[in-house]
């Protein structure tokens, strides 16, 4: 797996998942939503920080600044 994740591209995707958390903990989300958007910020977390995004590989995008 080759990074393709740039650094202000995981920072908005840990904030969102911190966001949702908090959401969550405070119980604004309630229910399957609260379910839902869970797992997408678990993945968020777990994409970013293997610098890596599959469905980057599938559009053809790459934020990471290679040298």
């Amino acid at each position: 797996m080759k990074k393709n994740m740039g650094t202000l591209d995981k920072s908005v995707r840990i904030a969102v998942a911190i966001i949702i958390a908090l959401l969550y903990y405070f119980n604004i989300l309630e229910g399957t939503l609260a379910y839902i958007l869970m797992a997408v910020s678990i993945i968020f977390l777990i994409t970013s920080f293997i610098n890596f995004c599959p469905l980057y590989t599938l559009f053809g995008w790459n934020t990471c600044k290679r040298k």
